[in-house]
């Protein structure tokens, strides 16, 4: 099946802003509106917070729930869930009515996402418009536009959630994961403390390769040259623990993370981070072999005690709180 129109950055507001919008006629003016009688919204006789809705607005909504309660499958009804999202693009029944009219009238699914995409470039975080996508994509079984259409609107902005999550639904839904490694490692690139690059190279991971021996042993090299590169990036210290998470020897004895361990010890690297890492490591280590507390709990004590006044300080109640816990968890 034929995809969309091909998908160029999206358009600069400024371009559509210089086009002189038709006149606005009501839908109560409109002769071909005659034969329906305009439900008004009943917010009872005290509404709490009354909302000064627009004439344009009251008069757009007043026709949809008539169209709604009449079950019309109409053109014009169609056209008028256009009118009504272009007021409020978050509505849900207004899309989930589209979508009634969509199949009833076996509407074009390739003009519709291209409609969906003008929404999406005016609202791209309106999680509704991104559902109804995903519902187009169903539809159609046609995935050629998605990644390309996630990553220009990433481009715009690295953290949109809804973005991800769709990108995320498309990858796994129809296997598209053979570049999807690349395109973590450039936006990595561009912005090392992107979390949410960061999270999507764990979810590739996962849902690709597994965390297979060699694949820990890969993913360890990368978290670990990133965190060489900045080391007050809480972004790769997490992913570093999410892959030792699936190693047997734990967060101690990897040959990779030891050799970390000893280069920011070398650089006496002062980094919140790495002294977090080193707690939890000694927290591991009493955990596994009890004749190791009485000298690893007073390291970590101190090392907790240090993160409280000096490294870290903005969560100062934390590390003394964990201060506390190892203290009960490893006093005899």
């Amino acid at each position: 099946m034929a995809s969309e129109e091909p998908l160029e950055p999206l358009s600069d507001s400024s371009d559509e802003s210089s086009q002189q919008e038709p006149t606005w006629i009501y839908y109560r003016d409109r002769p071909e509106w005659n034969d329906v009688v305009p439900v008004e919204l009943n917010e009872g006789p005290f509404p709490v917070v009354a909302i000064a809705y627009s004439d344009r607005f009251k008069d757009t909504f007043n026709y949809f729930r008539a169209v709604v309660l009449k079950n019309e499958i109409s053109e014009r009804a169609f056209e008028l869930t256009s009118d009504a999202l272009e007021l409020n693009p978050a509505n849900y029944t207004v899309w989930q009515y589209r979508r009634t009219i969509l199949k009833g009238l076996e509407k074009n699914i390739q003009k519709e996402l291209t409609f969906v995409r003008r929404i999406i470039e005016e609202h791209p975080k309106n999680y509704q418009v991104w559902h109804h996508r995903r519902v187009l994509v169903e539809w159609s079984a046609d995935p050629s536009s998605e990644l390309r259409l996630t990553e220009i609107v990433l481009a715009q902005d690295a953290k949109n959630y809804h973005a991800w999550q769709h990108r995320q639904w498309v990858l796994d839904t129809f296997k598209l994961f053979d570049n999807e490694l690349e395109f973590v490692e450039r936006l990595l690139e561009d912005d090392i403390r992107n979390n949410s690059a960061w999270n999507q190279r764990y979810f590739v991971v996962k849902q690709t390769s597994g965390f297979t021996e060699e694949i820990i042993n890969r993913e360890l090299s990368f978290t670990v040259n990133s965190i060489k590169k900045l080391c007050n990036n809480e972004s790769a210290w997490n992913y570093l623990r999410g892959i030792l998470a699936h190693c047997k020897t734990g967060l101690n004895g990897h040959p990779v993370v030891e050799d970390l361990c000893q280069f920011l010890d070398d650089k006496k690297t002062e980094a919140p981070y790495y002294y977090a890492f080193l707690v939890d490591r000694m927290e591991e280590m009493m955990q596994l072999d009890a004749s190791k507390r009485q000298v690893l709990l007073p390291k970590a004590d101190e090392v907790l005690q240090l993160l409280a006044t000096k490294m870290d300080p903005i969560r100062r109640e934390y590390w003394l709180f964990l201060s506390r816990y190892l203290n009960s968890q490893f006093t005899n």
